[in-house]
């Protein structure tokens, strides 16, 4: 349903991103072969890490798994104990495909650039206001590449990443997102019956992560205060852009697929903090409830909270004029009754087995046609949490919001761009008083 206060012009723009993001999906299966030793005919993956954290190092472990001929030959942190530490845990996991010298441990700000140069595919997962810049240069610098999500935490990123996702495009290199949803056996299966009209036509859908807060890190005294936040950096906003873009992405890419890459017209949101004091916390809301509505009226009910002692759930509904889909249980019900029977897989392994296969085999994968979308619906749910107010998607796509300084100037050297009280909270957006757009 289109709202009446939407200007032509916002729609507009709007068709004009959905229409680029469909090329985008049509492509894929057309890109030229990469060029590179794989063509050649050796099968060696060097691959290497721009972040040491838990996801990073996940993303190398499954990697690993591909074959016997991926070798991890570079890792970046800016931490060098975090990075010494998962060089460790890889090394002994791993031992004939982990070849990482002291050489190829790189710690300067300039590091990820040195890791680009040394390998052939780039993992990256490190805080999330880096991913586009990271991204961009691995492309640029002709490397495929892995990034985490979400893949941008404001408009400004995002619009950095849709440009390096069609520069892949461009050059026949792969680049594979950390939503991992579409490589899940059970969903995909579930999805086609949906879009092969099983539950009818989409009514409602309601998505939820809701949990306890994730990987609090107590204050170092030895740290700076800018030193710290990049030590805490998923709590603290202009590092990670909050939770709605950090982990609700997931359900909302799961619906936007369902939707078939529709994107909302606008959305409202409710959020802030209720239970998560002190300074381990940062910035950020611990709770967040965004409403997003599409042009049929279909609305999305999605919501994501990080409270200890409270309700957990991380799945999706979605409920149409025939039937509800539990999607979380690759269940359908209604007219037509059906359960996904196996076999189950892993997606995580999956996506990553997908990419080395496309690295050797010289056909690239893009995952463009959804990573780009689903991470603005995350932005724009953030900012309607954050303000207060109806935003419209398309005003907040092109909107020059960037948190923080930018990724190029953001360092240990820079000024904190938040800092705590005298309670040793630091401060948050005021729903109906904050102005970003």
């Amino acid at each position: 349903m289109v709202t009446p206060n939407q200007p032509e012009k916002s729609r507009a723009t709007r068709r004009d991103f959905l229409k680029a993001s469909a090329a985008s999906a049509a492509a894929v299966g057309g890109l030229s072969i990469a060029q590179g030793a794989h063509a050649a005919g050796d099968e060696t993956v060097k691959i290497g890490m721009i972040g040491c954290g838990g996801r990073c190092s996940g993303a190398a472990a499954e990697s690993l798994k591909a074959g016997p001929h991926v070798k991890l030959v570079a890792m970046y942190d800016v931490f060098e104990d975090r990075l010494q530490n998962r060089r460790k845990i890889l090394q002994q996991a791993s031992p004939d495909q982990v070849m990482v010298d002291d050489d190829h441990c790189f710690t300067d700000f300039d590091g990820y650039q040195k890791v680009i140069d040394s390998v052939d595919v780039v993992l990256i997962a490190c805080a999330s206001k880096f991913h586009p810049m990271y991204a961009e240069a691995a492309i640029k610098a002709g490397k495929h590449v892995f990034v985490e999500k979400p893949h941008a935490i404001d408009p400004v990123g995002v619009r950095q990443m849709r440009a390096a996702c069609d520069l892949a495009k461009q050059k026949g290199l792969s680049l594979v997102s950390g939503l991992q949803s579409r490589f899940h056996a059970g969903w995909r299966e579930t999805v086609k019956r949906i879009h092969d009209g099983a539950i009818g036509d989409i009514v409602a859908m309601q998505s939820m992560f809701l949990r306890g807060p994730y990987v609090l890190v107590p204050r170092d005294p030895k740290l700076t205060e800018t030193q710290y936040q990049f030590r805490n950096w998923y709590h603290f906003r202009w590092l990670s852009g909050d939770d709605v873009p950090q982990s609700l992405v997931h359900n909302v890419d799961r619906m936007s697929w369902i939707m078939k890459e529709e994107m909302p017209t606008w959305a409202f949101g409710l959020g802030g903090r209720s239970s998560s004091f002190g300074e381990v916390y940062g910035d950020m809301y611990d709770h967040d409830t965004v409403v997003y509505e599409y042009e049929s009226g279909a609305r999305l009910y999605a919501l994501c909270r990080t409270q200890h002692g409270c309700y957990g759930n991380s799945g999706d509904i979605v409920m149409g004029t025939k039937g509800t889909c539990q999607l979380s249980r690759c269940r359908i019900t209604g007219e037509t009754n059906w359960a996904f029977a196996g076999p189950h897989n892993n997606p995580y392994d999956a996506e990553q087995k997908a990419l080395i296969d496309s690295v050797v085999s010289g056909q690239p994968i893009n995952s463009g046609y959804h990573m780009v979308g689903s991470t603005m619906i995350g932005v724009l749910g953030q900012i309607a949490c954050y303000t207060g107010v109806k935003v419209d998607w398309a005003d907040a796509y092109k909107a020059d919001l960037q948190y923080g300084p930018p990724p190029e100037k953001s360092n240990f050297d820079i000024e904190p761009p938040s800092v705590p009280d005298e309670t040793g909270n630091y401060p948050l957006p005021l729903p109906g008083v904050t102005k970003l757009i």
